[in-house]
């Protein structure tokens, strides 16, 4: 039941990955160049800076969990 758990949450977070990834702009603008989404944040720095962050943080927790559930500690 664990193991299911976090397998799914190991698979939203790869998902998480590559839609942040993919929102940022090799210009800079991030989601900024998007048009709407802009007025969410109050710069366009901002909006980079938060897209940076939730980036690392889905990273880290894809690694996590990759290393956690290939290992087998949890059992099956």
């Amino acid at each position: 039941m664990l193991v299911n758990v976090l397998q799914v949450l190991w698979a939203a977070s790869a998902v998480g990955i590559i839609v942040f990834v993919l929102l940022h702009s090799p210009k800079g603008d991030g989601i900024g160049g998007i048009g709407g989404q802009a007025q969410l944040f109050t710069s366009a720095k901002s909006a980079e800076t938060t897209l940076n962050r939730i980036t690392w943080a889905l990273s880290v927790i894809f690694m996590g969990l990759t290393l956690i559930l290939s290992a087998g500690w949890l059992g099956k």
